[in-house]
């Protein structure tokens, strides 16, 4: 895969800035924006970024460091959906506090905010506990957004609870945004204050990329990752007047600034940051090593993006202009659809085979497709073609054995779950088959392959299906109808 950006450099760089940050406090608390681990959105619009580089940069911190998780309790009782994962925010939790143990990184507690007597909440804290976990409950803060008085007084922060924390940097992560990071954070500097401990406040958040145009691509993708939340990139004013340099960061970044600096202040006793911009430390900028690489894949992410909000709109999972919004930032970049090149060849090979399911995919400059069969789904079939293809095996040799699917489709029929094979069936079928056929090993030794390969289907793929490919790390893109429709 051709790289456009330098992921060392960015470790190196990155690091430097946050720990020029610690010199300024006894205590850092670090709020970290988007994803901590599995960072696929970065990924995939700035080829050679490592989804795990957050964490790997932070291990070198580690003996220095703790975590806070925060999860907004309105977003457990909704069960709210991480997206990319299709887990709910309170598994996701679970989730990160496992990854960070198992790397050595302590985690000091699950802050639950806008709390309000919530029943599925209590049961969550329960599990919480029972694992070990120690939990704290934020509840509305008083006077929040506009009397700073009653907000940074112990009718407002002080009625939190406060978290005990020991290390020098304290890294304040959740599953998605509106969690309550930048709440805590600020309850927690409030606390510290008090207590005579010199505690302060950054922003680890990777995108709008500050000195970056407001325009480019990369900003652009942003905005179409968070259409749902209505985020707009935007020169900040503060940073302009401050400074005379034009630095870019969001609408909800710059609406709050004044608020949060004037609390920043009145805890602290001082001013320390002229703009939301200052508040950051994101040094991903200077990490570009190929813009033309960096803006394809932009563009391309913003394309995948409105597929998948009108899937979302289908699902009634988002308004409608939550999907318009990004067909406006394709418009500006005068890209439609076809800019994913597997698009069309799906559509094709859709309409020559009298409307069955197809999907398409990109391996290797070549797009391979595969249709519904009455063995197996159109998901089990293209990568059955596709790992065939990259294993130079003939189109008319079969992997499959009848003897291994006959009493999986048998069974299948018993249970009431289907008569084709899914992919994950597909693949445990073709594993199962390798024991015996060298062709079936040689084929399975090249799926690892398919990770990053564009593919899109003419329906809305679900389930087994849809978890299969997402964990096998294909960039999926389904027309906006489901199966039963086609």
């Amino acid at each position: 895969m051709k790289k456009g950006f330098d992921n060392e450099k960015y470790v190196k760089i990155q690091s430097e800035k946050i720990k020029e940050r610690f010199k300024l406090f006894d205590k850092l608390y670090l709020e970290v924006g988007g994803k901590l681990f599995d960072d696929s959105h970065a990924a995939r619009i700035l080829p050679g970024f490592k989804n795990d580089v957050k964490i790997s940069m932070f291990k070198e911190l580690k003996d220095d460091l703790e975590i806070i998780f925060c999860i907004n309790a309105g977003d457990i009782e909704k069960n709210k959906i991480r997206g990319e994962y299709g887990i709910t925010y309170d598994l996701e939790i679970m989730k990160l506090i496992n990854k960070s143990k198992k790397l050595g990184f302590f985690v000091n507690s699950v802050v639950i905010t806008l709390y309000k007597n919530q029943v599925s909440v209590d049961k969550f804290i329960k599990k919480l506990n029972r694992n070990g976990i120690k939990t704290y409950i934020h509840t509305y803060t008083k006077g929040y957004p506009t009397d700073v008085d009653t907000i940074v007084s112990e009718e407002g922060y002080g009625a939190n609870p406060y978290v005990e924390t020991t290390k020098h940097l304290i890294l304040v992560n959740a599953p998605g945004p509106g969690s309550g990071k930048l709440a805590t954070c600020l309850s927690q500097i409030y606390h510290e204050n008090k207590r005579g401990v010199n505690a302060g406040y950054a922003k680890f958040e990777t995108f709008p990329v500050w000195n970056l145009p407001l325009k480019h691509p990369v900003n652009l993708a942003y905005e179409a990752a968070t259409s749902d939340l209505k985020d707009v990139n935007m020169i900040d004013p503060f940073h302009l007047e401050k400074y005379n340099e034009t630095a870019i960061n969001y609408n909800r970044d710059i609406e709050t600034f004044p608020i949060l600096k004037n609390i920043l202040s009145k805890v602290s006793k001082k001013d320390i940051y002229n703009s939301p911009t200052d508040m950051g430390v994101n040094m991903i900028g200077y990490c570009i090593t190929d813009d033309d690489l960096v803006c394809s894949a932009s563009k391309k992410e913003i394309v995948r993006r409105y597929y998948n909000e009108q899937n979302n709109y289908k699902m009634g999972l988002c308004d409608e202009d939550t999907y318009k919004k990004i067909k406006l930032l394709m418009n500006e970049l005068n890209i439609d659809e076809s800019y994913l090149d597997v698009i069309a060849p799906a559509l094709l090979k859709k309409k020559k085979e009298n409307g069955k399911p197809v999907i398409a995919m990109k391996v290797n400059n070549r797009i391979i497709t595969g249709k519904e069969t009455k063995l197996m789904s159109s998901s089990g079939s293209v990568v059955l073609n596709a790992i065939k293809y990259l294993s130079k095996i003939p189109d008319d040799i079969y992997l499959l054995s009848p003897l291994v699917l006959e009493p999986i489709l048998r069974l299948k029929k018993e249970l009431g779950t289907g008569d084709k094979l899914n992919l994950q069936e597909v693949l445990t079928s073709l594993s199962i088959s390798s024991v015996t056929n060298p062709l079936a090993y040689k084929a399975l030794s090249n799926l690892h392959k398919l990770k990053n390969a564009e593919a899109h289907a003419t329906y809305i793929v679900t389930g087994a299906d849809r978890n299969a490919l997402r964990e096998l790390k294909i960039n999926l893109t389904c027309e906006n109808e489901f199966l039963d429709e086609v």
